[in-house]
């Protein structure tokens, strides 16, 4: 252990511990801005200066480990006077429209400035910008960018892609796509963890919210609105409202009070996709001869874009089964538009999507059937919110409504898609009954829950044995598909989520600037799983309805056509 003094009180922390954590142990508050811990710790900013006696420059609380006997002032006027200064320099490389920024009010920065009583910047302004494509999903506006470098390291060592870059130095130093290469040319899986990671608004998605308005001005559109699993575990966070009042049924009746008339659940179109799914494996894993396994999940676009570009010789292994989202595009736009005696063209299909890479996957030809685009838009939680905001709708105070019928409907094997880890555990509760024609416990394969980023284990249904990974988070992906490639390991069944800790912890969630809710929202997923009255996704009776009314049975000709695509056509 070591024993310090910080503003004249006594600290004892084991060896190793930075000066940052050591002051929080006796609730000393140093404040930072580039600073996340164990991503990105390389003191750029300089905003948490403390001075260190018997040193005579200021020390970065956030990188320097603490000494016995070390005495440390975090407050002093010299320490007041250089953070100010440093946050004055960043202003000075930063355009400050803080009033038309999609951060105002959510912005580390602006926080700063105000903490510090910053009034005027006596530095000349030099923020630069350069040009981007604003029809890509994840846009960067270069004259926001504080080069805090949380972008380089969190895809570096969280997501394992190194898209961006730093170059220059000194005032010239800047963050680009590496090589210098545009967006859409890079490796980038479009996951959006840069931009949940950014402190400012320098990265942000794409704001679609303008073409849902339209759309539901224009009378010859039937709006219908999709609401993914993760969605109903954040998408109060940033509206304020306890857990107790943002609930899935008052969220329903928020897009209702929007002026949509057609309000369902993407839990309904994961049960479709377990049915397509778990059929598609026990097809596979009883002619393993003739099949590619492992099998891999491929509702997460992310992940399809990593295996795509990293590792292309595995593309055939991806199930052929579309995403929820892409399944309820197509089926309504074909059997929900025929009981509306509509055309297809006439539906716009809406999706509240816990992610950013959806906006690619909705927009990619190959990934829909039935019109040119079978899912119209695509809104993350934070555009969702920022819409009810616009709209001014009390949503607090809104009685809870049921989402509609016959689209709306899902199980708690569905919900929990939006956690690591459900997708396999929803598709092996329906497994288990193909293959021995009876419900396992709903909880059997538990197993595997976990926010650890590769898990593996084994099952056992009767006779079979089932060899299985789990992995949230591209660096875990990167080892695993290597570990694959190299023989070193053999599964069965794989599913990859491209966000660490699966879609709770999507690009597109409510930003909460160095704090991670990403394990309480699959906490809450859980729950609901447990409290649901359906936990098996074969037992939806909506989904038994439509196979019988309308599909026929999972893998059938209409099956394959409106649920399945050929990811390795897919346009990147």
């Amino acid at each position: 252990m070591v024993t310090l003094t910080i503003d004249n009180r006594p600290v004892t922390v084991p060896e190793g511990t930075t000066i940052l954590d050591a002051a929080k142990t006796v609730d000393i508050h140093i404040p930072t801005l580039c600073y996340l811990r164990e991503i990105n710790e390389v003191a750029a900013c300089r905003v948490c200066a403390v001075e260190v006696e018997g040193v005579d420059k200021l020390a970065a609380a956030c990188n320097t480990q603490v000494e016995d006997g070390m005495v440390v002032r975090t407050n002093t006027q010299r320490v007041r006077l250089a953070r100010k200064t440093n946050v004055e320099l960043i202003l000075s490389q930063h355009v400050d429209h803080c009033v038309t920024c999609v951060r105002s009010g959510n912005c580390s920065l602006q926080a700063l400035s105000k903490a510090m009583n910053i009034q005027e910047v006596p530095f000349r302004n030099e923020a630069t910008e350069r040009p981007w494509d604003k029809t890509l999903p994840i846009l960067r506006d270069s004259s926001k960018c504080i080069k805090c470098l949380r972008c380089v390291s969190v895809c570096e060592r969280v997501q394992s892609l190194g898209v961006w870059e730093v170059t220059g130095s000194g005032a010239h130093t800047t963050v680009r796509i590496k090589g210098g290469l545009r967006m859409n040319e890079a490796n980038c899986a479009l996951c959006g963890q840069c931009v949940s990671h950014c402190p400012v608004g320098a990265l942000r998605e794409r704001d679609d919210t303008e073409l849902v308005f339209e759309a539901l001005c224009d009378p010859t559109k039937e709006v219908v609105f999709q609401v993914a699993p993760a969605v109903r575990a954040a998408w109060g966070e940033s509206l304020g409202l306890s857990q107790d009042k943002a609930t899935e049924k008052r969220l329903a009746a928020a897009i209702r009070a929007m002026g949509v008339k057609h309000v369902f659940d993407t839990t309904f179109s994961a049960d479709l996709t377990i049915l397509e799914e778990s059929s598609e494996f026990i097809e596979r894993f009883t002619h393993s001869e003739t099949s590619k396994l492992p099998m891999f999940t491929s509702c997460c676009p992310g992940w399809v874009r990593f295996l795509r570009t990293e590792y292309p010789e595995l593309a055939g292994n991806l199930s052929t089964a579309k995403s929820p989202q892409q399944m309820f595009g197509a089926i309504a736009k074909s059997y929900y538009a025929k009981l509306l005696e509509k055309e297809p063209k006439d539906i716009f299909c809406v999706s509240v999507m816990p992610c950013v890479a959806k906006k690619y996957e909705a927009g990619t030809p190959e990934a829909s059937d039935v019109t040119d685009h079978d899912v119209d838009v695509v809104l993350t939680t934070r555009e969702l919110d920022r819409m009810l905001q616009a709209m001014q709708i009390n949503v607090a105070a809104l009685p809870e409504e049921d989402f509609d019928s016959p689209l709306g409907r899902g199980s708690g094997a569905g919900v929990i898609f939006g956690v690591t880890g459900g997708v396999m555990e929803a598709a092996l509760r329906t497994a288990y009954a193909k293959l021995t024609g009876e419900n396992p416990p709903a909880d059997a394969f538990r197993e595997i829950r976990g926010q650890k980023p590769w898990r593996e284990s084994t099952f056992h249904i009767g006779d079979i044995t089932l060899r299985l990974a789990v992995v949230s988070g591209l660096a875990g992906a990167r080892q695993l598909m290597d570990a694959i490639r190299a023989r070193q390991v053999s599964y069965d069944f794989v599913e990859v989520m491209a966000c660490p800790g699966g879609c709770s912890g999507g690009g597109g969630q409510p930003i909460h600037d160095g704090e991670d809710f990403t394990a309480e929202r699959g906490r809450n997923l859980y729950q609901l799983d447990k409290n649901s009255t359906i936990r098996f996704s074969h037992e939806n009776p909506s989904i038994q309805v439509l196979y019988n009314e309308f599909l026929g049975e999972p893998l059938s000709e209409l099956s394959h056509h409106l649920l399945h695509t050929d990811q390795k056509t897919w346009t990147l």
